[in-house]
């Protein structure tokens, strides 16, 4: 919780895994080949919190660190996930929901097109960002997974004229996927 990665390699795939309140922000942009993944557990940050952990300063940082990285923020496109309630609780404290609207604000600040959520309700999800093919997938506990974002596959570089222009079951056949997990918990699925 309250980590934050970036990522160009077009193996890496990023993960949020077990989002309660918390959001998982995934920006990518499919152009650049840039990936980003923040885990965010509350909406605004504490004396001495880390920057990452809150939604005011988690979304600003994730925007600049993408945009070293090669990210143009005009071509970033952005998916939440997470801002469940978790617990009822009584005086009605619902972090999740506070959390979602503070991640939603520090996007429109920041110019980064919000393009798909999966958030509120009572169950867990995990935010999965293929970053090679620029795919963004959310599953909620028991389910399938779901595309947010993208899914184009990035182009394979032709080492041969016949390999050049494969057709579209060559390419689903070659292609592998991603080879590498980095996860903002640490933790492999």
């Amino acid at each position: 919780m309250g980590e934050m990665v970036v990522s160009a390699n077009p193996t890496d795939e990023l993960s949020a895994l077990g989002l309660g309140s918390c959001i998982g922000l995934a920006i990518v942009d499919r152009r650049a080949g840039v990936a980003g993944l923040a885990h965010i557990v509350l909406p605004e940050r504490h004396e001495g919190g880390e920057l990452a952990k809150f939604a005011d300063t988690a979304v600003p940082l994730l925007v600049e660190r993408m945009r070293r990285a090669g990210a143009a923020v005009p071509r970033m496109e952005a998916a939440i996930a997470g801002g469940a309630r978790m617990f009822e609780m009584s005086g009605g404290l619902d972090i999740g929901s506070r959390n979602d609207q503070a991640v939603r604000t520090a996007l429109s600040e920041a110019n980064v097109a919000l393009r798909a959520s999966e958030t509120g309700g009572n169950q867990g999800r995990t935010v999965r960002i293929n970053v090679g093919a620029g795919l963004v997938t959310v599953r909620v506990a028991g389910q399938p997974a779901v595309a947010l974002v993208g899914g184009k596959r990035p182009p394979r570089p032709a080492t041969s004229k016949a390999a050049a222009s494969p057709t579209g079951a060559e390419r689903a056949r070659k292609w592998r996927g991603p080879r590498a997990i980095v996860s903002t918990t640490g933790a492999q699925p």
